[in-house]
């Protein structure tokens, strides 16, 4: 068994054991809510900065937690925030106003 596949695998029993211990029951997909947290972390701190990206996934889960169906809205939030993050270090991006939501994708 390879270093990753013990990784995945303890990764996986720890999304299972933080869920149950939450009340999320089996709502969440251990294997794919590790993909998305990950690439989105990833994409959060080559873009904008390391100590931005678990700073980042936790407002997401906030704002997914606050949606009719959590699990739909975190992976869009989580894509909407990776397409963000890519593009922060880009002129165009960066000459928007921090205070104007609006013009942002």
């Amino acid at each position: 068994m390879s270093d990753e596949s013990s990784d995945a695998k303890a990764m996986s029993e720890w999304v299972t054991a933080v869920s149950q211990e939450l009340g999320l029951g089996n709502t969440v997909d251990a294997a794919s809510t590790v993909d998305m947290v990950l690439d989105l972390t990833s994409d959060v701190a080559h873009g904008v900065s390391r100590p931005a990206a678990p700073v980042t996934a936790f407002l997401i889960g906030v704002a997914a937690g606050r949606a009719d169906d959590p699990a739909v809205a975190g992976r869009d939030y989580a894509a909407k925030i990776s397409r963000l993050a890519e593009g922060w270090g880009a002129d165009t991006e960066r000459a928007l106003p921090a205070n104007d939501q609006s013009q942002r994708a």
